[in-house]
């Protein structure tokens, strides 16, 4: 899949780790493990922190169309029992035309992780792929091998990148969030009517189905008044029939002001 989005993307070059205009790709993209300490829950708290080089961006969960999703692989790992990212608030960028959403500079991504078995040391190791863009897209992949620090102080850093995350519901003023599903030639249209305050200047709103076999279309957007009405497609990969939960879909609204994140809408 990772690869078929490049490919999609029509930005790709393929590179073997050399360079980039003379840069290796160290120095375009790396990748290091910031500890944050140990919750009253008995959970840890680190980040994955992705620093990239002047002019070049990588991408959110949901990138849009001119964008490459991030995939994570835990498998080396020794006694994790479960890992809860907790995104910032990305950026829109128009790349050719084309709507994509990520992160210049630098992303602290805030990792929850919950050990399998509570009390014994937790190693992190694994890869991360990526797509890092500038005037080309570069699929990358960056390692890491990680021994968590349990007593670890508070980080600065992580708690920047927790501030930054979207505003909830309740923060939001989001009075109601409905979904309207129709059928189309070869899957479904959904309509959101989301009745909230302006989140600033152009409105994107995201669509998240829930399942990664489904495609989404970008969205587009209209606000009247207090409701803002945004219609996607969706299509799911075996080109099918395919049932549509509506307590699983999020909604993303990228404002100038602010970015919202709604779990969940109800039929109308």
């Amino acid at each position: 899949m990772f690869k078929s989005a490049l490919l999609a993307s029509g930005l790709c070059v393929a590179l073997t780790g050399a360079a980039v205009g003379g840069d290796s790709m160290d120095d375009v993209v790396r990748l290091e493990i910031l500890d944050g300490g140990q919750t009253s829950d008995g959970t840890y708290v680190a980040a994955l922190r992705i620093s990239l080089h002047d002019g070049w961006k990588t991408y959110w969960r949901a990138p849009g169309d001119a964008g490459i999703a991030p995939q994570f692989n835990w498998r080396g790992s020794q006694n994790l029992g479960n890992v809860s990212m907790t995104w910032p608030a990305p950026e829109v960028f128009d790349q050719n035309g084309m709507q994509s959403i990520g992160y210049k500079h630098e992303l602290v991504l805030p990792l929850e992780i919950t050990p399998e078995r509570a009390g014994l040391p937790v190693h992190l190791r694994g890869e991360i792929e990526l797509g890092v863009c500038k005037d080309v897209c570069i699929p990358s992949t960056l390692s890491f091998d990680h021994s968590v620090n349990v007593d670890a102080a508070r980080s600065p850093e992580i708690a920047a990148a927790l501030a930054q995350r979207p505003f909830s519901r309740f923060e939001a003023g989001v009075t109601s969030a409905k979904c309207r599903i129709s059928p189309i030639k070869d899957g479904i249209r959904i309509e959101t009517h989301i009745q909230m305050p302006s989140a600033g200047g152009r409105e994107v709103t995201v669509i998240e189905p829930g399942d990664p076999e489904i495609w989404v279309s970008e969205a587009s957007s209209t606000r009247r008044g207090d409701t803002l009405i945004s219609s996607s497609d969706l299509i799911h990969s075996s080109a099918g029939s395919f049932a549509l939960d509506r307590s699983q879909i999020r909604i993303t609204v990228l404002g100038d002001r602010h970015v919202v994140d709604i779990q969940g809408c109800e039929p109308g």
